[in-house]
């Protein structure tokens, strides 16, 4: 059984939570930095680390662990910020995804991916586009447009708006 919308061979980015594997797909991502030091912004969700300074634009930067329920990331050598595009009720928002390491580009098939796990009517999985397999292990493909919920993707667009100073100060 193949998952809607996954037809052809897609290339994924792999990154690593805890002691997880996870994927996005790779025309989500814009590039992937070191860790840098991250100016916090006051009365944000836990999560929400603050922002960085990309060039000249402010950009959000959210722990992943932190909104996956996880402890927060401990740095490390191999911590390093994931820039994503997410889709904000048709607009496009630039977003620092912070991940404990990032592993390879892959290529799966359709067949390499399994739908996502049926849990239940109680638990929130529509981030969770598939289960890919690669040498006997789950690779959980996240669908990053649906990671954070519109109030949050909301809070973070107003994070890159108000705090330049922030950032570039």
């Amino acid at each position: 059984m193949s998952v809607p919308s996954i037809t052809e061979i897609s290339q994924y980015l792999t990154f690593t939570l805890e002691d997880e594997v996870f994927a996005l797909d790779i025309s989500k991502v814009r590039e992937v930095l070191d860790f840098t030091t991250v100016a916090k912004v006051p009365r944000t969700p836990e999560f929400m680390l603050g922002v960085i300074n990309l060039r000249g634009s402010v950009v959000p930067v959210v722990d992943m662990r932190l909104k996956f329920n996880l402890r927060g990331t401990q740095r490390s050598v191999n911590t390093c910020i994931i820039i994503v595009e997410i889709d904000i009720d048709g607009e496009s928002t630039i977003l620092g995804a912070l991940v404990d390491s990032v592993q390879e580009v892959m290529d799966m098939d359709p067949d390499q991916i399994e739908p996502r796990p049926r849990i239940g009517t109680r638990l929130d999985i529509k981030f969770i586009r598939g289960m890919g397999k690669k040498d006997g292990q789950f690779i959980i493909i996240l669908d990053i447009d649906k990671v954070f919920s519109a109030a949050e993707l909301a809070a973070v667009g107003e994070m890159g708006e108000e705090a330049p100073q922030a950032a570039t100060g």
